[in-house]
C-alpha cells in the first residue's frame, strides 16, 4: 500500500532549491493542493519543470508570484503575463522547450536513456553549446535528460497500491513526471478501495511515493 499523507504533510519533503516537477496542462489536471501549501513556505529557489507556469494568481502562476522560482522549464510563458515581467527584469531564468522536446527529454530520464536526438534548433541560436550528431547524413542535437528531486501530479483515479488513471486531457504531463523524480506525490480526486483493473491503469504504482485524497479537500 502507499502511504496516504496530506498537502501539509507533503511539504516536508520539499528544500529549497531543489528541481521540481509539477503536473499539468494550463488549468487542466494541475495538482494544486500541494502547491498552496507550498507557497505558505519560506521555501525558494525551486527549478520548476512544467508544460507552463500557469496564469497570474492561478495554480503553478502562485509559485511565480510568490517568488519561489528561480528558474522554469517549460514550453511557454504567454499565458502569464507575471512570469514574462520578471524575465524582462532578469529576476528570472527560463528555458523554453519545444513541447515535444520537453516531454520527451522528461520520458528519456524515466526510461533511463541518455537523452534525445531532435533537429529543433539546428542552423539556429539554439545550438550554440549543445552536442550535435549525424544519423544518415542528418544533423541533430543532444538534448539531455530532465530529472527532478519530487515530482507533483494529478490522477483523476488512484488505487490504494498508487495505480493512476486519468479522464481526458487530465493526462497530460502527469502521466510522464512520476517516471523521473525521485518522489512522486500524487494528488487524486478520486481514491479507489479495490484495485484499478490492469487495463485501467496509465501509471503503475511502482512510481507513486504518497498519495493525496483530493476528494476529502474539495477536488472535483
Amino acid at each position: 500500500m502507499v502511504k496516504m499523507i496530506t498537502p501539509a504533510e507533503a511539504v516536508q519533503f520539499f528544500k529549497s532549491n531543489q528541481t521540481i516537477m509539477v503536473g499539468g496542462f494550463l488549468n487542466c489536471g494541475v495538482p494544486n493542493l500541494v502547491i498552496n501549501e507550498l507557497i505558505k513556505t519560506p521555501l525558494t529557489g525551486f527549478t520548476l519543470i512544467s508544460n507552463d507556469t500557469g496564469e497570474a494568481g492561478i495554480n503553478r502562476g502562485q509559485l511565480i508570484h510568490a517568488g519561489k522560482i528561480k528558474k522554469a522549464i517549460v514550453s511557454h510563458i504567454g499565458t502569464n503575463p507575471e512570469t514574462v515581467q520578471l524575465y524582462n527584469e532578469d529576476k528570472i531564468e527560463i528555458d523554453l522547450q519545444p513541447q515535444g522536446s520537453l516531454a520527451e527529454r522528461i520520458r528519456a530520464d524515466g526510461a533511463g536513456l541518455g537523452g534525445i536526438l531532435t533537429p529543433v534548433g539546428i542552423g539556429t541560436d539554439i545550438e550554440k553549446g549543445k552536442q550535435k550528431i549525424s544519423v544518415c547524413n542528418k544533423e541533430y542535437l543532444i538534448e539531455t535528460p530532465l530529472h527532478a528531486d519530487i515530482a507533483v501530479v494529478y490522477a483523476t483515479y488512484a488505487d490504494r497500491f498508487g495505480n493512476l488513471a486519468f479522464h481526458g486531457s487530465t493526462r497530460n504531463f502527469n502521466v510522464l513526471m512520476p517516471m523521473a523524480a525521485d518522489i512522486v506525490i500524487v494528488e487524486a480526486e478520486h481514491i479507489l478501495d479495490e484495485p484499478l483493473s490492469p487495463d485501467e491503469v496509465v501509471v503503475p504504482g511502482i512510481f507513486t511515493d504518497y498519495l493525496i485524497d483530493g476528494g476529502a479537500y474539495g477536488i472535483d
